[in-house]
């Protein structure tokens, strides 16, 4: 089966910005109020036997329903995989690398790699741009990194 038709089989639709089959989410639904309502009930009727207060009982029991709605997550997760395939079909070279670091820079500059955290420096390493910033910032320009771990520096009116 072609990648087009297996779209065209799937009813999608976007929902809390992801896209889901229809009709996944309809027994998704299902899924979760049965098994939430399973729960509530099942512990309502064993906590009526065990606690002494009925009202201290139905509470307890609406935890136990609680807990039942995360495992309907957990079964729905498992039963229903992503349908969003990610597929990357070339590689980036440095020029447009270097390009795309161009347009962000824009005349304002981008900050500078030495300001940034160990923390912020390592992430960068890991997935190796840090030498793409460092080459960006030594052909006059500066490097863009935004340490969002770093504390606010000056007045509310610099930054805005």
């Amino acid at each position: 089966m072609s990648a087009e038709s297996e779209v065209h089989r799937w009813r999608l639709l976007e929902v809390w910005g992801d896209t889901v089959d229809q009709r996944h989410l309809a027994f998704a639904a299902l899924i979760g109020a049965s098994i939430s309502l399973a729960g509530f009930l099942v512990a309502e009727v064993i906590l009526a036997k065990v606690v002494s207060q009925p009202d201290l009982a139905r509470s307890y029991a609406m935890l136990a329903g609680l807990v039942c709605c995360l495992l309907s997550g957990l079964v729905c997760a498992l039963a229903f995989p992503p349908k969003r395939q990610v597929v990357e079909d070339r590689q980036a070279d440095e020029a447009s690398r270097l390009q795309v670091l161009a347009q962000l820079d824009q005349g304002q500059g981008l900050g500078r790699i030495e300001d940034l955290s160990p923390d912020v420096l390592r992430e960068l390493e890991d997935i190796q741009l840090r030498a793409l910033f460092e080459r960006y910032g030594a052909g006059g320009n500066t490097a863009r990194v935004i340490d969002v771990t770093a504390k606010p520096r000056g007045n509310a009116k610099e930054c805005a």
